[in-house]
């Protein structure tokens, strides 16, 4: 008799899932437990055949996760101990899971990889002047080395980090061993853990005042949309970059570009908007010192499958009676992304 758990996939987007999971990834998965069933399954799935998975213990799910109500959970998923998102944030379904005493796991930790690298080569190279310096570095040289001069480089330069979360603390761990002053604005951060990151607590105006460069990753809370005013904006130095990977929504976009075009030797760089994609027409496409990126600062090509891998790891814990690393609790909830 077969005593491993038994397990289903679980997300409405079918390529998503074949790139997270690929064929390694769930044979391996299918090793350890008893996939039930061969397709991915879809709540429309579920709908039509409430049986699918009945006999589930675990859910492997990654984007495309679809929202389900208690009753619902009640009906579809009866013997389910625990979901493992493949992906990062949990808001829009987690509630109802917790709520019918399901654990859910969440792989945001694997998915702050990428984006605290990503952001943190950013710095680097706005420090630098990089992103304006190259654009008219054929025609200008000169003036360009003159613009990167001025940006100041990677020494004293004081850095401010908005929201230190999974990302913000990785981005903060990885500027330990640069030569700047560290700045955050986090209401919720223990102070032990700002101390132990070098981090001087501000306000959002000190950090947009005086700050070179400011880098956003507060959480994706409906309370938090526009909290990056245009008036934060305005206070920005001449030649300090402001960076996105964060929300869009939490960008006062009118008052962004309003300051980009007031002071042309400011940047921003942008890998989120809201809505997104922005319009190839609009106004940050129009502004020659914003900078966008289609959203690429998080898990992409090979990486996406380290979230897969964070989840298979989490699932044998949980089977060993290990403690768990990535669990999501109602309390995360209130603060997390």
């Amino acid at each position: 008799m077969d005593e491993r758990k038994r397990a289903v996939f679980l997300t409405a987007n079918k390529k998503q899932a074949e790139r997270v999971y690929p064929p390694d990834m769930r044979q391996k998965i299918g090793e350890a437990f008893h996939v039930t069933q061969k397709q991915v399954l879809t709540k429309k799935k579920l709908q039509a055949d409430p049986n699918l998975a009945k006999d589930a213990n675990y859910i492997f799910s990654t984007w495309g996760m679809e929202k389900f109500t208690k009753d619902e959970i009640k009906t579809f998923f009866p013997n389910v101990e625990a979901v493992f998102y493949a992906a990062g944030s949990v808001q829009d379904f987690a509630q109802p899971f917790l709520e019918s005493g399901i654990r859910v796991c969440s792989a945001f930790s694997a998915n702050a990889v990428p984006v605290a690298e990503f952001t943190y080569a950013q710095i680097l190279l706005a420090s630098k002047g990089y992103f304006r310096a190259a654009r008219s570095c054929r025609f200008k040289r000169w003036l360009s080395f003159l613009y990167s001069d001025k940006c100041g480089g990677m020494y004293q330069t004081k850095i401010g980090i908005l929201g230190v979360g999974t990302i913000g603390r990785a981005v903060a761990e990885k500027l330990q061993d640069n030569d700047v002053e560290l700045y955050y604005f986090d209401p919720f951060l223990p102070k032990e853990v700002a101390e132990r990151l070098h981090l001087k607590e501000a306000s959002l105006e000190e950090i947009f005042s005086e700050c070179d460069i400011i880098t956003n990753h507060l959480a994706n809370k409906d309370e938090l949309t526009g909290i990056l005013s245009g008036d934060l904006f305005a206070r920005m130095k001449p030649y300090a970059t402001f960076i996105n990977t964060g929300r869009g929504r939490q960008v006062d976009e009118k008052g962004l570009v309003k300051a980009m075009r007031k002071v042309k030797t400011r940047t921003a760089l942008l890998d989120v908007t809201y809505p997104e994609p922005a319009s190839p027409f609009g106004r940050l496409h129009r502004c020659k010192n914003i900078v966008l990126t289609p959203h690429i600062a998080g898990s992409n090509g090979r990486e996406v499958v380290r979230m897969a891998q964070y989840m298979y790891e989490e699932a044998k814990r949980l089977e060993n009676g290990e403690a768990l690393r990535y669990e999501v609790t109602e309390a995360m909830l209130k603060t997390m992304a």
